[in-house]
């Protein structure tokens, strides 16, 4: 796994061409999506096909999620942006798996008071991006 984050001002996002036609069998929709997020974590997560096996999945969701907590917890967010972005590495996962990992995490988040959004997986967004200027609001982390 391979996480960008930024806490941001604000997020905003919409999507501009669908990028995968199916996920696990599944229909993707064609989503027509706008929307903003402010005071918020961005999270730009690319899942990779080593975190498949199940003891890879279970460390790479447990140390995701305390990341993304971590991190929010630093200037006291309360609003999540999770974004499938397969750019951060070499080997991407399985679209499906990739998706269910981050339906979870959403869920989870949103279980322990966080306000979380998804862009639409499968899509290319458009971004407008505000990033507050300190070095913790722009972190790499690979796990």
């Amino acid at each position: 796994m391979r996480l960008l984050c930024f806490q941001a001002r604000n997020f905003g996002w919409r999507s501009f061409k669908r990028s995968l036609d199916e996920v696990g069998g599944a229909p993707l929709a064609s989503q027509d999506v706008a929307a903003t997020l402010a005071e918020c974590v961005v999270v730009f997560a690319h899942a990779e096909a080593c975190d498949e096996a199940a003891a890879a999945r279970k460390r790479a969701f447990q140390q995701t999620l305390k990341h993304i907590k971590w991190l929010c917890n630093k200037r006291a967010l309360t609003n999540v942006v999770l974004h499938s972005f397969t750019h951060l590495g070499a080997e991407s996962a399985d679209p499906a798996f990739a998706r269910d990992f981050l339906d979870e995490l959403a869920e989870r988040l949103q279980r322990t008071g966080y306000d979380v959004r998804c862009t639409p997986f499968g899509h290319l967004c458009e971004w407008t991006l505000d990033v507050y200027g300190e070095s913790l609001a722009k972190v790499y982390k690979q796990i």
